[in-house]
């Protein structure tokens, strides 16, 4: 089965508890979990963890993200779609070329169907 890339968002003060919370909920395929910081907003904490594709459940505050390695830009298909709606005319054409360097080390999410672009630099990695 084909790994899934799963990020949960935590506030800095509980990410020791929710780091615990992560590893008794999920099977983590690849034995470590990366937390990041946001760059701008000190509190705000992103861990990422690969589960099987069969571990369906979510945590709360968990959401499924893809990752462009060269970049290391981490990214959900919604934010995607917005990208490339904002860059081409309001057409999504899936064919569309991304500059992904323009995202670099960085998560893009939507919020009120928004593209949201979070600088990310690495906490720390946690290995099991």
């Amino acid at each position: 089965m084909k790994p899934q890339l799963l990020c949960t968002f935590a506030h800095r003060k509980d990410l020791d508890l929710i780091l615990d919370y992560i590893i008794s909920s999920y099977t983590i395929s690849e034995r470590r979990l990366f937390v990041f910081a946001d760059d701008n907003v000190y509190n705000d904490m992103y861990i990422t963890f690969n589960v099987e594709t069969a571990d369906t459940k979510r945590i709360p505050n968990t959401i499924l993200v893809h990752r462009k390695k060269e970049t290391n830009t981490m990214y959900t298909v919604n934010a995607l779609n917005v990208i490339i709606r904002e860059a081409n005319n309001g057409i999504l054409d899936k064919t569309f070329i991304i500059n992904w360097n323009a995202y670099r080390n960085s998560i893009l999410l939507t919020s009120d169907e928004m593209l949201r672009h979070v600088q990310l630099k690495m906490h720390k990695r946690v290995d099991l």
